[in-house]
This record gives C-alpha cells, sequence and structure tokens, in this order.
C-alpha cells in the first residue's frame, strides 16, 4: 500500500477508532469459546446433549465463515460502515434471542445464524478500518495487534468470563454481557468515517456465494458425522470438495467473461498471502480446538463447573495478552516469519507438555503451563500472520481479502471445534484416552502450521502496490 503521512489530527483520529474495532473482534471471538464451560449448563438447562452444544459452537463458527466473504464484498457495495453497523444490530438481536431460548432450536437460531451472520458483516469492515488508517508496517502491526490481540484474548477469556457469569448468575446471563458490549460499540461508532464511498451498482457474484457456502457447509458438516456415519461423511465431503471445485471453476470463467466474481483469482497468486492464509486458518485450529477440548474434558471428565472450567484457563488467557502486547516491539525487532515459526514452535511444545503433566497428576495446576505456552505461541503469531495477508494487496482488493482471510480463520476455528471435538465427543466414556487423542491430532496441525511457517520469505515488507517483495 502506499504510506502518506499521518497528520496529528488523522493520527489520534486512527487511535480513536481502535476502540470499536477492537472491541468488536473481542465480542465475537469470546461468543466463539465462551460457550465451552456452558456445555454441562446448557445441555441440563435446555435437555440437550453435549453433542448438540458442540453442533451449535460448530455452525456459529461455519456461519461465520460461510459469509464472511459475501459480506466482505458487500462492503464495497454498502459501505464499510453500515455494514459493520448492520452486523452488530444482527448480533445483538441474536444474543439476546439466545438469552431467552427455550430449547435448542432457538439457540442455534440466535447464536449460530443470527449472530454468525452479524459477525460476517461486522468482521471485514474491521480489518478494511485498520488497513486503510494505518499505512506503515510498524503501525498496522500496533493496529492489528490490538485487534487480532483482543480476538485472541476474547477466545482465550471466554472460558473465564463466561464461567464467572454461568456459576454466579447463568449461562443466559452471558449472552446479556454480550448484548452490553454490542450496545457499547455501537456508541463508540458513531463518529467513524468511511474511508471509501460506497459503490451501489457495484456487481454482486450470487453464484459464486452460493457455491462457496455450500462447499464449505458439506466439509465441516460432514467432519461432524465422522463419529456417526464414516459412509456419510465421505459422502459429504467429497460433495464439499465438488462445490468448492465448481466455485474456482465459476470464478475463472467469470473472469475470462470481463465479469467480477465473487474472489478475484489473483489474490491466490502470491505465495506469500497464501502460505499466511494457511498459517491464519492453523492458528485458529488450534486455539478453537484446544478451548474446546479442555473445557469438555474438564467438565464431562474431571467434573469442574463453569468456573472451575474458565479459571483453569486463565494462563492461556495471560499468554494472549502479553504476546499480543508485546506485537508492536516484535514487530520492530524480528521478521514476521520468524515470530510466526516461534509462535508455532512454542505452540507444540505447549500440546506436548499440556499432554504430559495431565498424564503425571490430576491436579487443576498440571493443565497451567501447557496452556501458558499455547496462548504465548498463538499469540505471537495472530498479529504477523494477519499483517502479511492484508498488506499483500493494493487498496482496492482490501474488501475480498479482508473477507478472505476472516473466512479462513473463521473455517479454521470451525475445523478446530469440529474435528478435534468430535474425536472427544465419540468416546467421552474413555475419557483420558479421547482428550490424548484429540490433543495429539492438534499437536499434529501445529507441526504442519510450523511447516508451512518455515516457507515464508525472510522479509514480508509491504512493496509499493501491497505486494510482498
Amino acid at each position: 500500500m502506499t504510506s502518506t503521512p499521518a497528520t496529528p489530527g488523522a493520527a489520534a483520529s486512527s487511535r480513536s477508532l481502535l476502540a470499536p474495532l477492537a472491541l468488536a473482534q473481542f465480542v465475537c471471538s469470546f461468543a466463539g469459546s465462551n460457550m465451552n464451560v456452558m456445555i454441562k449448563d446448557i445441555s441440563e438447562d435446555l435437555d440437550t446433549t453435549v453433542k448438540g452444544v458442540q453442533i451449535t459452537i460448530t455452525l456459529f463458527l461455519l456461519i461465520m465463515a460461510i459469509f464472511m466473504i459475501p459480506g466482505s464484498k458487500l462492503t464495497d457495495r454498502w459501505g464499510r460502515k453500515r455494514c459493520f453497523l448492520l452486523g452488530l444490530q444482527l448480533y445483538g438481536a441474536g444474543a439476546l434471542l439466545s438469552m431467552i431460548a427455550p430449547g435448542l432450536g432457538i439457540l442455534i437460531l440466535g447464536n449460530s445464524v443470527l449472530e454468525g451472520v452479524g459477525t460476517a458483516l461486522l468482521i471485514p469492515p474491521v480489518y478494511i478500518f485498520a488497513t486503510l488508517a494505518f499505512s506503515d508496517t510498524v503501525s498496522r502491526a500496533r493496529a492489528f495487534g490490538v485487534i487480532s490481540g483482543m480476538g485472541g484474548i476474547g477466545a482465550a477469556a471466554g472460558p473465564l468470563i463466561g464461567g464467572f457469569i454461568t456459576t454466579a448468575i447463568s449461562w443466559r446471563a452471558a449472552f446479556f454481557f454480550q448484548t452490553v458490549i454490542i450496545a457499547a460499540i455501537i456508541l463508540l461508532s458513531r463518529r467513524i468515517v468511511d474511508p471509501i464511498e460506497p459503490d451501489p451498482d457495484r456487481p454482486f457474484d450470487t453464484v459464486g456465494a452460493v457455491l462457496s457456502a455450500a462447499g464449505m457447509f458439506f466439509v465441516v458438516f460432514g467432519i461432524l458425522q465422522a463419529d456417526q456415519n464414516v459412509a456419510l461423511m465421505t459422502v459429504l465431503l467429497v460433495v464439499g470438495v465438488l462445490f468448492l471445485l465448481w466455485f474456482f471453476a465459476h470464478m475463472r470463467s467469470w473472469e475470462r467473461a470481463g465479469k467480477e466474481p465473487l474472489l478475484s483469482t489473483g489474490l491466490f497468486r502470491d505465495r506469500t498471502s497464501n502460505i499466511g492464509l494457511v498459517t491464519q486458518n492453523i492458528q485458529w485450529v488450534l486455539l478453537m480446538g484446544t478451548s474446546f477440548v479442555v473445557a469438555v474434558f474438564l467438565q464431562t471428565v474431571r467434573g469442574y463447573n463453569a468456573i472451575e472450567t474458565g479459571v483453569i484457563f486463565t494462563p492461556a488467557t495471560v499468554g494472549v495478552l502479553v504476546s499480543s502486547l508485546a506485537a508492536e516491539r516484535l514487530a520492530a525487532r524480528r521478521s514476521q516469519k520468524a515470530l510466526i515459526v516461534t509462535g508455532f514452535a512454542v505452540t507444540v511444545i505447549g500440546i506436548v507438555v499440556l499432554l504430559a503433566l495431565a498424564r503425571l497428576s490430576s491436579s487443576v495446576i498440571a493443565f497451567g503451563p501447557g496452556l501458558l505456552l499455547i496462548g504465548l505461541g498463538t499469540g505471537v503469531m495472530l498479529t504477523p500472520s494477519v499483517n502479511i495477508v492484508q498488506s499483500s494487496v493494493p487498496e482496492s482488493m482490501q474488501g475480498e481479502i479482508s473477507g478472505l482471510s476472516r473466512s479462513v480463520s473463521n473455517l479454521g476455528s470451525s475445523f478446530g471445534t469440529a474435528i478435534a471435538g468430535t474425536i472427544l465427543v465419540s468416546d467421552l466414556v474413555s475419557g483420558n484416552r479421547s482428550y490424548a487423542l484429540a490433543m495429539g491430532t492438534l499437536a499434529v496441525f501445529a507441526l504442519a502450521g510450523l511447516a508451512a511457517a518455515t516457507r515464508l520469505p525472510s522479509s514480508t515488507r509491504p512493496g509499493p502496490e501491497g505486494a510482498h517483495q
């Protein structure tokens, strides 16, 4: 992107912009993880099962992923501020509906559908606003550090805050807490100015939106069937892959015809950006997968209540907070590649320590060191991965790359909950064995992320037009 000198007024405006953006990222990430510690309370209150709550959580993450790319395209057509506010309103309505849900169906409508669609509309503008407001690598790293850090803190602190609210009041009060934050964000957003005028005549690729949504839905829904029907899982996965291949063929045919597809194939021509997207996806597989697996294990096998489970996640919250707050300083001293490689390496060690100590001791303290390392590792690499991807394209394509980036991250979250969660839930009777297998699977993902990170170029600074050099 082209760097322009920032005036004092512009700098102050940029700083004030961070508050609503960071809070928005926090509440969306919080929503994806705080329900993990409510599983026992929700399943008892709504007369459902752990599997039913897992599906609710996974659908929330999946719907975010499905609609994130269409939501990002609509920012060009409707305007970034309008999409941001509309998303907040939908999210708030979903939180209120979830709070009064009499059964699992209404909870899915409120939490999974309304909050999911609302998030898909409000998150792309968050990263577009931040990218356009901060032009150089270090200041953008600071902004992404605050925003991504708040996202990581929301995901890591969700169990602690949700556990406290659930135990002290009720799981329903946790949704009221979300509503209050949404109201505060709307108030803070009154002075936001859209940096780019919306284009109401901008075409929208409805066919591409349907194809991409169908592909992602069938893939994740297929994974959820792994513990019940392998044949059905295989069929759904094949159908999902076919829809995604159809989607890519559709994109190419529209571009050849001179039309604007849902995503430009040019987004996938930058090697650094592609690897950055892979690392983003795996980071959220690890963060959300660990959160779900450990929370369910502690509640269903060890018998902890919501607040006890939440307190155990405090080291992870501290780890993410410390590494995220250091994002600006780290970006000035180390390359993006070094930070991402280090993050994956520390996360792998954290998973190994978590498994080893939990096997040797039944004390709650045994979970602390591993969760702290996982928090530190994921926190270190969240910001550089986002920075690499967002900085890889010019301003004219920020809507597309923002939607793709967030979609890939949320797809990772849904993969983490679906894959590791399904492995755990499939054999809760065995307890320790299914827990070890689920965490071992996450360790394999972490090693894959480490391998991908080593393929990043050592220098990942943005070039004049936004592409990596």
